[in-house]
């Protein structure tokens, strides 16, 4: 079976390592970049929590930026050798908030359509599930079972760039049926996690008994 695609050098990576370049031998630092992709992952969740097409249109292209940031802050830790331990938690925070603010934002503003208060309940559980991935993530790779930075990927894309087809989404009208179908998605993505810490976390124990 063919080997899984490094994260770090997927298609985004590639465009973003071209932009972030002329940032190395500056002030601006990876936590800066990081603080500014969960400050606009917030202002995409309120551009969607307004319920316009137009705010929606506007949270879309936030949004966007926010998931490029995502990919900017690592580039950049990279390229100028400032990577730290404490910098990529501060990451895993940045995008498990902002991925899950997005949804309840996203939530909130379909709460007037079909769905009525259920898109909203729909929200709340996609971004608590959201975050609670993340914050899952975190802990096997502070255990050492699992590298976030090398989940791999396929085809030059890796898991996370799934998150892009959200604005996308959006901006086509869709986010009613996004929201359903990412409510399922997080939640079992979730499940799996803590099914796969609570597995590994237990083999790790096991074999140091032995």
């Amino acid at each position: 079976m063919a080997e899984a695609v490094i994260s770090h050098n997927t298609w985004i990576h590639r465009i973003v390592r071209v932009g972030v370049r002329p940032l190395v031998n500056t002030p601006v630092t990876p936590n800066h970049l990081t603080s500014l992709r969960l400050l606009t992952g917030i202002g995409a969740a309120c551009a969607f929590a307004v319920g316009t097409d137009e705010s929606r249109l506007i949270g879309a292209a936030v949004m966007t930026l926010s998931l490029l940031l995502d990919r900017a802050d690592g580039e950049l830790a990279r390229q100028s050798g400032k990577m730290s331990q404490a910098g990529h938690r501060y990451d895993l925070i940045a995008d498990g908030l902002s991925n899950g603010v997005v949804f309840m934002g996203i939530g909130i503003g379909l709460a007037d359509s079909a769905l009525g208060l259920w898109a909203l309940a729909l929200g709340l559980v996609t971004g608590g599930a959201a975050i609670a991935g993340e914050l899952l993530l975190m802990r096997m790779d502070t255990l050492g079972l699992q590298n976030t930075a090398q989940l791999g990927g396929w085809w030059g894309f890796d898991p996370d760039d799934g998150m892009f087809l959200v604005p996308v989404a959006v901006a086509l009208g869709v986010a009613l049926e996004l929201l359903i179908v990412a409510s399922v998605g997080a939640v079992i993505a979730a499940l799996v996690f803590l099914i796969l810490l609570w597995r590994r976390s237990g083999s790790g124990v096991a074999a140091g008994d032995r």
